[in-house]
């Protein structure tokens, strides 16, 4: 009797769902990093703990507002709240303040964030591509730090 096999078992069900993260959680994407966070705070907005900022954005709450390297952002009540007897950052209040564009889907809980205006327009001024990598056609993987202290054309292209 005859046996079907498929061709390529690894791609056997390439539009099967699978979860993002677990139940409960939150994903935030930004610069290309994806952030699952087990606990966030109640409400419409994406309310997280404040030590959680660091490890999303850069940023690092100090006396003086939100800081990132030299730049401090002074914050209000409209971000830092006190909810539920827990204090909790509003990232897209903060996102809306700094003028970040954000989508949000609210059934999977994902949260996507465009660049900080501010941060891009510091690197439009010094003329210098943000560090990343990518792999070639053969696997090799290439980073722009490779390329550091170089003249580099990057070319970028998307379907979509």
């Amino acid at each position: 009797m005859a046996q079907n096999f498929m061709a390529y078992p690894d791609l056997r069900h390439p539009f099967a769902e699978t979860p993002i993260h677990a139940d409960g959680s939150t994903s935030v994407l930004y610069q290309g990093n994806t952030i699952v966070l087990e606990e966030t705070g109640p409400g419409d907005g994406l309310l997280i703990r404040p030590e959680d900022l660091p490890r999303i954005n850069g940023f690092e709450l100090k006396p003086e507002g939100a800081c990132y390297a030299d730049m401090c952002i002074p914050l209000g009540d409209d971000v830092l709240i006190e909810k539920e007897g827990g204090n909790w950052f509003d990232l897209a209040a903060f996102a809306d303040l700094l003028g970040q564009p954000y989508v949000v889907d609210t059934d999977l809980n994902v949260w996507s964030f465009a660049e900080i205006p501010a941060k891009r327009d510091s690197m439009m001024v010094d003329a210098m591509a943000p560090d990343f990598e990518v792999e070639d056609r053969s696997g090799k993987v290439i980073r722009m730090a490779d390329f550091k202290g170089k003249k580099a054309l990057i070319v970028t292209w998307s379907s979509w």
